[in-house]
């Protein structure tokens, strides 16, 4: 685990709050100048503690209307028929996000697309890509909470370094 300070989590709170927001707005939000701030990122994106800075869709306004969390479950665990799987789910764009899970089901992704039908090809193509055991999708009907913003100030602070100005 990477250790950062109480300003380094004050930067990435800025930046998951807007990533876009100019460099003084997120200095004068952590109560520091702009060269120690645009260091300190740097640093961070270094780390890879900052991946990349991206937008927030509303996916729903440009006709991506359909969100189906699929639970895969396969009877093969091979690294070879894995690798086929991983293959087959990261090069299709309809698949936001995909986990490795523990327990019953082997698999969850989070697939969207514009319908039932969009979701239908989705399913044709992957199960004619990867021998899949079980797949079981779920529409979600209404979209509660989604954010990228985590409160940093959950991490015990046992966990990080001083401040390391």
């Amino acid at each position: 685990m990477s250790r950062i300070d109480k300003v380094d989590r004050m930067i990435l709170m800025e930046l998951q709050k807007n990533s876009n927001q100019p460099l003084d707005q997120i200095a004068e939000a952590v109560g520091k100048s702009k060269t120690p701030v645009w260091l300190r990122m740097k640093r961070l994106a270094e780390k890879g503690i900052i991946k990349k800075f991206t937008i927030d869709v509303d996916y729903e306004k440009i006709g991506f209307e359909a969100c189906f969390f699929v639970f895969v479950k396969t009877s093969e665990h091979e690294a070879e028929w894995q690798k086929h799987f991983l293959k087959a789910i990261r090069s299709r764009p309809e698949v936001l996000e995909a986990h490795r899970l523990a327990g019953d089901i082997d698999y969850i992704l989070k697939v969207r697309v514009e319908n039932a039908k969009a979701y239908d090809k989705f399913y044709q193509e992957l199960i004619r890509q990867v021998k899949i055991y079980n797949v079981t999708a779920l529409i979600s009907m209404e979209e509660i909470k989604s954010t990228n913003e985590l409160d940093l100030y959950l991490i015990s602070d046992s966990n990080n370094s001083a401040e390391n100005e």
